[in-house]
């Protein structure tokens, strides 16, 4: 998530193709991306140890979440 550089996303409406499926797309690029996320986070000064707890909550959700898919396989 330490992306220094723009971020610049397209969505060209497709001919017979309404307005409200261009914006659908847009948002799920947005989405996918993680600026939504990213401007959250900048909104506030985040100290290191906060978010180095934040992130390793983070990687134990989703190794607890591999695990139990894997369990169920």
């Amino acid at each position: 998530m330490s992306k220094k550089h723009p971020i610049n996303i397209e969505t060209k409406v497709r001919p017979n193709d309404s307005i409200e499926r261009a914006i659908k797309r847009f948002s799920r690029k947005v989405k996918k991306e993680g600026i939504l996320d990213q401007v959250r986070e900048k909104m506030r000064f985040e100290k290191p140890s906060d978010k180095k707890r934040r992130m390793a909550k983070k990687r134990k959700a989703v190794l607890r979440r591999l695990k139990q898919k894997e369990e169920t396989i």
